[in-house]
């Protein structure tokens, strides 16, 4: 097949599935569109996503508030309804019902795309169900900038969302990831930072490199780099954290010394603890389970076993 033919194939292919790829084009039939929005600067958002949101009949946003500020300063002015973690089961079904009825539809966050620690999975796996066409509009990622400007490598990362609120289950993951061979990312919400980098140090070793990426693209935006241990002592000493965060730890180093943790079982970790803070058995129990992202049962199962 010739180029010429390829292209107008291509061409064909757009039109029968909704695609707008097309230069200046209108929309085509009903669809679902993945619209990615600024996360922090108003002008980081492609011309296609305007014009998709100015064609197209509705769009579910998270925070009706937050989306008419974006809408407000291009001069857009398409109906909005609510769709967030806390309505979606229902507004999902009905956004296919208006779907199916040949409505166009443009899915947006708060910010970045949608889909990625934030509402439109279950929109987005039911209108491909229904046999809805699904057509992402790329743009601004707060995790992709990050870890772009960050310094760590890109060639192998996994991206995790929100690390969890519970420190045991967070130290667990932790864990899990003490001798990656690639850069792991995550979101972590502000008022938990130093407890998490706490948490690194110890898991993975205070020498551990790490990225704090604060405020990706607005106002005050910020890269912390460094050995773990000088990062969280750096933050310490400003006080109170604010602003979206995004952790990027790097990849563990070939013959990196083990950590504490891993390098004693948990009856002579609990009498290192009991000897060198003058605690009781109890308190050391706790302090070594959470050491090791487990529960305070199973480390004193263990302490049992080994005593």
């Amino acid at each position: 097949m010739d180029k010429a033919s390829r292209k107008k194939e291509s061409r064909s292919e757009s039109k029968q599935n909704g695609s707008d790829s097309a230069s200046g084009a209108t929309l085509g039939g009903p669809s679902l569109y993945l619209v990615a929005t600024p996360i922090g600067n108003l002008e980081d958002i492609t011309l296609r996503a305007l014009r998709v949101l100015k064609e197209v009949d509705l769009i579910a946003c998270e925070d009706t508030r937050q989306t008419l500020k974006l809408l407000s300063h291009y001069g857009i002015q398409t109906r909005l309804v609510s769709y967030h973690e806390h309505n979606e089961m229902t507004k999902a079904a009905e956004l296919v019902v208006n779907l199916e009825g040949g409505a166009k539809i443009a899915l947006v966050t708060d910010a970045g795309m949608p889909g990625i620690s934030d509402p439109g999975f279950r929109l987005i796996a039911l209108a491909i169900r229904h046999h809805v066409p699904v057509i992402p509009i790329p743009g601004a990622s707060a995790f992709l900038a990050a870890l772009v400007a960050s310094g760590l490598p890109t060639d192998s990362f996994r991206f995790s969302g929100f690390l969890p609120s519970k420190s045991g289950q967070r130290r667990k993951l932790l864990e899990s990831v003490k001798g990656t061979p690639r850069t792991q990312v995550f979101y972590e919400a502000p008022h938990r930072l130093l407890e998490t980098l706490a948490d690194v140090g110890e898991i993975l070793g205070p020498d551990r490199h790490v990225v704090v990426a604060r405020e990706v693209t607005k106002l005050h935006e910020e890269f912390l780099r460094g050995r773990v241990g000088d990062i969280l002592k750096e933050l310490k000493s400003r006080g109170d954290v604010k602003g979206e965060i995004t952790l990027l730890i790097a990849k563990a180093e070939e013959g990196a010394a083990p950590s504490q943790a891993e390098t004693v079982s948990v009856a002579q970790r609990v009498r290192e603890v009991m000897a060198s803070e003058k605690t009781d058995e109890k308190d050391a129990l706790k302090k070594v389970a959470k050491e090791r992202g487990i529960g305070k049962s199973e480390a004193y199962r263990e302490w049992q076993r080994e005593k």
